[in-house]
């Protein structure tokens, strides 16, 4: 019934209100961005979500689009900007996802949604963080975030999935209230931007 009724339910309710809160900080912040990033203040990028449905996720941009001489986009750690970094670190980005959550695409507490890529290179286990809705905040990002490989984020996702229960989510939504405040392993450079996933060993 958690699952099915009141999970859902929850969401959508705390994701309007959340917004309606936010909405001072999420202006300011879309003002800044503007300015900053020549009128783009969002990103958007496709995400599996639900049984691998894909979904458009929204955040505000924290990077620029810089190119090498070759026309590719340089690494993630050059593009980063100054005001993106103040953002990811009080996690101010996430704040657009709110209306992903009240779409339904999303729930406040899941698996993060990752790129559409991984999905190839996921064995039987690690898609089972794909059985439910992903979230802004999960299991993983509470207990490491990027600082924790990919096999042990994806260890997590699936305890997740099975363990989901109102008593779970609601110590996972004070956790990362309290990193946020904290500011504990929420946003450095180096731990944020992971390499991408190839798959674990036996895949290969």
């Amino acid at each position: 019934m958690y699952k099915n009724i009141i999970k859902p339910l929850f969401d959508f309710l705390s994701a309007s209100i959340g917004f309606i809160l936010l909405l001072p900080v999420f202006m300011v912040t879309w003002i800044i961005l503007m300015i900053k990033n020549d009128g783009k203040a969002f990103f958007y990028q496709e995400r599996p979500g639900k049984n691998e449905r894909i979904f458009k996720i929204i955040k505000f941009k924290t990077m620029n689009d810089k190119t090498d001489q070759h026309g590719e986009l340089l690494p993630a750690q050059q593009r980063i900007t100054k005001t993106g970094i103040f953002i990811r670190k009080y996690s101010l980005d996430e704040i657009p996802q709110l209306l992903n959550v009240i779409k339904g695409d999303m729930s406040l507490i899941g698996p993060r949604p990752l790129l559409v890529k991984y999905l190839q290179v996921y064995n039987e286990e690690q898609k089972k963080r794909h059985l439910i809705r992903p979230g802004i905040t999960g299991w993983a990002q509470v207990n490491g975030r990027n600082a924790i490989s990919w096999e042990k984020k994806f260890e997590y996702d699936v305890w997740y999935v099975r363990n989901l229960s109102l008593i779970l989510d609601v110590k996972i939504l004070f956790l990362t209230i309290y990193k946020v405040f904290k500011k504990d392993g929420i946003y450095s450079v180096d731990n944020d931007i992971m390499s991408d996933f190839k798959g674990t060993k036996s895949n290969n």
